[in-house]
């Protein structure tokens, strides 16, 4: 049977270039005349016929716009039926291009997967899937991928070949459909040696299209390793191809790297360009939302105010999911126009009883975050959620509805909600945990009645989320596993009921702990401020034998916990030299805010390399750096400005030798008068003392500003006998010494205009608990290094403790006092002789 089967395949093959009817079937031009040819030659239609009628009917339909496509008529035409039966007919006549081509354009044409000929072409691949070429096999995998059968067995037949027949690929497009369609089955080593085949591949190919080096990065997010020699070759492809990408391709592309936290500057200002030139080319619903979603968030104020314009002239046209895709951009945006948000809201409202669990989800949190306010709106939306609720059964979903519930305004929850939080939890995995730990303690805070029980429900329900949280930890012997459910885990409840026992679990897996997964590692004990030494040692130990596997760009977040910490290793000295090595060749290749984010936590640590500061403070960084900012959220950018002056004081005041001018006077004023900020309570009872200690208000100083614009809690002047000055003009800043600052050859500042001879200023800062390790009185970076600099300005510097300041030993006033006192007038007297 199986010889006559590959007999009349053969002999279709050799009929075909003489074949009269398959001539005038490529000689059609449109759907209609290759219906009309089928419809009068049914009996005469050969495999060869129908292949051919059908690639054509799909090539008509992807050359049109997507709005122009007419395949639901082309699915109803009588004569497609027709073509379907016979092509069901005649699939063991087929060869195995023509049944993977069938499959794929009926799949196209929306042929449902429940289709008979659909199934009957699946299971005859199957049968043939050993013999595929690669190419074939490739184009069948997609077909399954788009039925969802991504983690079926016949899938994991797909990736079994794929394994012993890697070394053949020679065709990205091949590679990358291979490696999307198989990452959910992919172990490690195949994902390392797909890894290294895409990377030669991108390397040795003379052209590579954009869009396979795109589905090689959607792979990398699919297996959520961020491996960065790979990101940057794909990178390469899409800033040479960036003047043929439209809307769709950078929108897809940006949320890929945001997944998967990989930043380039170049990229986003080349795209950011590209958008703007297409803008007035996106002007049907899906290009204008793919747009919408991939400018809007790095537009300036003028381009948002045009797209926010251009939403609101659209938005009837838009389906709800792409109106829900433009909200949640609108809500990335901080947009504050409230006729667009009202008109979306309202629009949205319509389609509630089509929505999916996750979209009335995404919807009502956008909606909270736009501050939009319509109590009755928010009301249906607790009922349904609750409804949805009671249904759901996956613990991810049930984590998600209730994260949106507790965000509801005033919101009080139903026993029911209880009920089915706490049926799930046996299956929860971190994150999940939290997510119901958060809202308790929302729902508590919005429940007065609770607010004094210790047996009610929310009670009962935090000791079992303690309960479980725990036994999670101590079951967890995967340190990949622990690292992703801790992610993106924040909120007292971890930190105060399960970070001693993560730590435990990290020192319990720590020969787990390698080059692949050190900056997750880094990242997460950086978040959680604690300081165990055992773990930083292996952290360091790691780093410097595989730091060559590193990439450079990872070597500040692995930097990060030691500074931050304040965590001075045995191998602190080897560490630091290492890292500096290994990034100096690179630092013109880092993107501009993270050479920044380098450079500062450098100068925390004392190191900072002088190739990185010229690198640094240029003219032309500066200009790349500005014009980077531009693209990122207002918060981040706040925060890199932030970290630029911080690096510029540091600068000036360790390493006066770099010449490296000071130039952020006008930035510190601006932040002076937006953030004058209230005193805390603390420091109120503390100026009150320190006015009886010193013999009156007008002795100490309060939020006093300092040369390069430090902010103290409080500074007060000593005169050689140790009597305090007074001051003035308690509004008097005294930033014009900064005018007066010399350098000797020693770097000590010379030269306090206006004190008298032997008077000396003394800040005093009282330090809150984020000044310190969560778990031990050991001061952090940021708190050290700024008694560092005090001292340079010719400070004499007194830091009180929280802990100091509120223990037992200090209840009292006259204890708190005499404390005060002491470490004024004593400690100054000793530091003096």
């Amino acid at each position: 049977r199986l010889l006559t089967r590959t007999a009349l395949r053969l002999l279709q093959h050799r009929s075909a270039s003489t074949d009269p009817l398959l001539h005038q079937l490529k000689g059609c031009r449109t759907e209609e005349e290759i219906f009309d040819i089928v419809g009068k030659n049914k009996a005469k239609l050969s495999v060869n016929h129908i292949d051919c009628a059908v690639s054509m009917l799909w090539t008509f339909q992807k050359e049109k716009a997507e709005l122009l496509r007419t395949v639901e008529l082309i699915k109803r035409h009588s004569q497609f039926l027709a073509l379907r039966i016979l092509a069901e007919n005649k699939i063991v006549f087929m060869d195995d291009d023509a049944v993977v081509n069938m499959l794929y354009n009926m799949m196209r044409l929306n042929v449902e997967p429940c289709d008979s000929l659909i199934q009957e072409l699946v299971v005859e691949a199957w049968r043939r899937l050993e013999g595929f070429d690669l190419s074939t096999l490739s184009k069948f995998a997609v077909c399954l991928n788009d039925q969802n059968l991504y983690q079926s067995p016949l899938m994991g037949n797909i990736a079994d070949i794929v394994s012993r027949r890697l070394d053949l690929v020679e065709d990205t497009r091949v590679l990358s459909n291979l490696m999307i369609s198989i990452s959910a089955l992919t172990s490690a080593h195949l994902r390392d040696r797909l890894i290294q085949k895409a990377e030669f591949l991108l390397e040795t190919m003379a052209s590579v299209r954009y869009n396979d080096a795109r589905r090689v990065v959607q792979f990398l997010r699919n297996v959520r390793f961020g491996y960065r020699p790979l990101l940057e070759k794909c990178n390469k492809i899409f800033l040479q191809n960036i003047n043929k990408m439209d809307a769709e391709t950078f929108s897809i592309i940006l949320g890929l790297y945001q997944s998967l936290q990989f930043n380039n500057c170049e990229f986003r200002l080349a795209a950011k360009q590209r958008l703007i030139d297409i803008m007035d080319t996106c002007t049907d619903p899906n290009s204008f939302t793919r747009l919408f979603a991939a400018l809007g968030p790095m537009a300036s104020q003028d381009t948002k105010e045009r797209l926010e314009a251009a939403a609101l002239l659209k938005l009837e046209e838009l389906s709800y999911q792409q109106l829900l895709a433009v909200l949640e951009t609108m809500e990335e945006m901080e947009c504050r126009n409230p006729q667009l948000i009202r008109k979306s809201a309202a629009f949205l409202q319509k389609h509630l009883d089509i929505f999916r669990p996750v979209d009335v989800a995404r919807m009502t949190q956008t909606l909270l975050m736009l501050h939009y306010r319509n109590p009755e709106f928010y009301t249906k939306i607790k009922v349904l959620l609750t409804s949805f609720l009671q249904i759901s059964v996956t613990p991810c979903e049930i984590a998600m509805l209730v994260r949106v519930l507790s965000m509801l305004p005033a919101s009080r929850v139903d026993n029911d909600v209880i009920s089915r939080i706490d049926a799930v939890l046996p299956q929860c995995n971190l994150s999940d945990l939290n997510t119901f730990a958060l809202a308790t303690a929302k729902w508590i805070r919005n429940d007065p009645s609770h607010h004094h029980s210790t047996s009610g429900v929310y009670v009962k329900l935090l000791q079992k989320l303690n309960k479980f949280g725990i036994e999670r930890l101590r079951k967890t012997n995967n340190m990949d596993l622990l690292l992703e459910e801790t992610k993106y885990i924040s909120g007292e409840w971890f930190e105060e009921m399960l970070l001693e026992e993560a730590i435990i679990t990290c020192q319990r897996l720590l020969d787990q702990l390698t080059w692949t997964n050190i900056i997750e590692f880094a990242l997460f004990l950086t978040r959680t401020n604690y300081l165990c030494m055992p773990i930083l040692d292996r952290l360091a130990d790691v780093t410097l034998k595989h730091i060559s596997k590193i990439h450079y760009s990872a070597i500040y977040a692995v930097l990060l916990p030691f500074i931050v910490l304040n965590y001075d290793s045995p191998q602190s000295d080897e560490l630091l030299e290492s890292c500096i090595q290994h990034i100096t060749p690179h630092l013109s290749s880092f993107d501009p805010h993270l050479l920044v984010l380098l450079g500062y936590s450098l100068a925390v640590a004392e190191y900072v390399p002088e190739e990185l500061i010229k690198e640094v403070f240029n003219v032309d960084f500066l200009a790349k750096l500005d014009a980077q900012l531009e693209t990122f959220p207002d918060a981040l950018n706040m925060r890199i400005r932030l970290r630029l002056m911080e690096l510029n004081r540091a600068i000036c005041l360790e390493c006066p030798e770099f010449q490296v001018p000071w130039f952020h006077d006008r930035y510190c004023q601006q932040m002076r008068r937006k953030g004058i900020a209230n005193l805390s309570g603390v420091q109120q009872q503390v100026h009150k003392m320190l006015g009886e200690i010193l013999g009156g208000i007008h002795y100490a100083k309060v939020s006093a500003i300092t040369p390069y614009y430090y902010v103290i809690d409080f500074e007060c002047i000593l005169d050689k006998s140790n009597k305090p000055i007074p001051y003035v003009d308690q509004n008097t800043v005294l930033i014009t010494e900064l005018q007066n600052v010399k350098w000797g050859e020693d770097s000590q500042l010379i030269g306090k205009k206006g004190l008298p001879p032997g008077a000396q200023r003394t800040a005093i800062e009282f330090l809150d608990s984020k000044s310190f390790c969560r778990n031990l009185h050991h001061p952090k970076g940021e708190a050290v290094m700024k008694k560092r600099h005090l001292e340079i300005l010719g400070y004499r510097v007194i830091q009180i403790p929280h802990f100091e300041w509120n223990s037992m030993e200090l209840s009292t006033k006259d204890a708190w006092m005499e404390y005060l006192r002491k470490k004024i007038f004593v400690e100054s007297s000793d530091s003096s002789t």
